[in-house]
C-alpha cells in the first residue's frame, strides 16, 4: 500500500477533493490485494466551499507520503499559503509523487516544481498560469500531463481522469476499469485528448455513435479501418470524423487505438498469452508494432508491463518506492 496524502487548506475547491477522496478512500469491494492509505493533511480546521474539514494530519506528514495531491486552488488570483508551497515542495524533494486536480497546479507552479516541464490547468486559467510562471510550459488542450514524479490536470472531470490514470500505473487497468465502474465514469480517457470539444455531447438516448462503439470494442481483434467504421456507422468517412471529435475530442484512429492498447494492458495482467497472441487479440498484427504502440503509449514495452504488475504483491513498501 502506498500512502496518498490530500493537502487541503482553505480556499480549496471541495468537488475535486471529494473526488480524491472517493478514488483512493476504501478499495472497491471487487479490489483484491493492497490499496491505498488515505491521509488527509492541513494546518489545522479548514474551509473548503461551505464545508469544514478537520484533517487526520498536518503538513509535515505529506513529506512521508508515497503520493501527495493538492486540490483545485479556487482564487487562482491570491498567492497559496507559503506553508502549504513549503510542504509541497519538501514531499517533492523527499521522493513523493506530487500532483495537481485543476487549479492546484498554481500551488506546484509555486513551488518550483513546475519549472522546465510541460503541465496543464483549467482551460480557463492556462493563460494566467502561463503569465505568472514564464518558466513553466502551459499546454491548454490537454486533459492531463504526467512527468512523472509530477502530474497536473485541467479542471472538474480531468481531474478524475488523472486519478484513475495513477490507479491504472499502481494497480493496472483491470483496477483501474473496475473503480471507474463503480463511479459510473469512463474507464479511460487518453493524457492527451482536448479539454472540451467544440460540439456539446448529444443526449445518449439520441447518440449519433452509442451503436458504434460496442460494436468496435467487439472487434479489436480485426483490422478495422475509418472506412469500416464508417461504413457500419451508415455515413461519409469524413462526417464520421467530424462526429469523433465532436463527441470524443479525438479521432476515430487515436480512438481504436487507444481502445487496443486498453485490451492489451488487460490481456498482459491477467493472461499468459504470449505477445504475439496479444497483438492478434488486439488487432495489431505483429507483437513489432504492438511493442511500437505499446511503448509509445504507456512508457514501457508490453513485457516490462507484465512483469511489473504480476511482481506486485501485498508485502511490498507501504510508501515511497518507484511509481511507473
Amino acid at each position: 500500500m502506498k500512502t496518498v496524502a490530500l493537502a487541503v487548506t482553505d480556499g480549496m475547491l471541495h468537488l475535486e477533493l471529494s473526488l480524491a477522496c472517493e478514488v483512493f478512500g476504501p478499495a472497491p469491494a471487487a479490489v483484491g490485494g493492497p490499496w491505498y492509505d488515505l491521509a488527509l493533511c492541513g494546518p489545522g480546521p479548514v474551509r473548503v466551499g461551505r464545508f469544514r474539514l478537520e484533517p487526520d494530519h498536518g503538513l509535515d506528514r505529506l513529506a512521508r507520503a508515497g503520493t501527495v495531491i493538492v486540490p483545485g486552488w479556487a482564487d487562482v488570483d491570491v498567492d497559496p499559503p507559503a506553508d502549504l508551497v513549503d510542504a509541497v515542495r519538501a514531499a517533492h524533494e523527499a521522493g513523493a509523487r506530487v500532483v495537481s486536480l485543476c487549479t492546484g497546479a498554481f500551488v506546484l507552479a509555486a513551488a518550483g516544481l513546475l519549472d522546465g516541464k510541460r503541465a496543464t490547468t483549467h482551460w480557463a486559467h492556462t493563460g494566467a498560469l502561463a503569465e505568472r510562471h514564464p518558466r513553466v510550459t502551459v499546454d491548454p488542450d490537454v486533459l492531463y500531463v504526467d512527468n512523472g514524479s509530477v502530474l497536473t490536470s485541467a479542471g472538474k472531470a480531468a481531474a478524475m481522469d488523472l486519478c484513475l490514470h495513477l490507479v491504472r500505473l499502481d494497480h493496472g487497468a483491470s483496477v483501474a476499469n473496475t473503480v471507474a465502474r463503480r463511479l459510473v465514469v469512463p474507464p479511460h480517457r487518453d493524457g492527451g485528448q482536448a479539454q472540451f470539444v467544440t460540439t456539446p455531447v448529444p443526449d445518449p438516448a439520441g447518440h449519433p455513435l452509442a451503436d458504434l462503439f460496442p460494436w468496435v470494442l467487439e472487434r479489436l481483434d480485426q483490422p478495422l479501418t475509418v472506412e469500416d467504421l464508417a461504413r457500419r456507422a451508415g455515413m461519409s468517412s469524413r462526417h464520421l470524423g467530424r462526429l469523433f471529435r465532436a463527441v470524443t475530442g479525438t479521432t476515430p484512429l487515436q480512438w481504436l487505438l487507444t481502445q487496443r492498447i486498453r485490451h492489451a494492458q488487460e490481456l498482459l495482467e491477467t493472461t499468459d498469452d504470449s505477445v504475439d497472441a496479444i497483438a492478434t487479440a488486439t488487432g495489431m498484427g505483429t507483437a513489432t508494432t504492438l511493442r511500437r504502440h505499446f511503448n509509445r503509449t504507456v512508457g514501457v514495452p508490453p513485457d516490462t508491463y507484465r512483469r511489473t504488475f504480476r511482481a506486485r504483491t501485498p508485502s511490498a513498501p507501504r510508501d515511497g518506492g518507484p511509481h511507473r
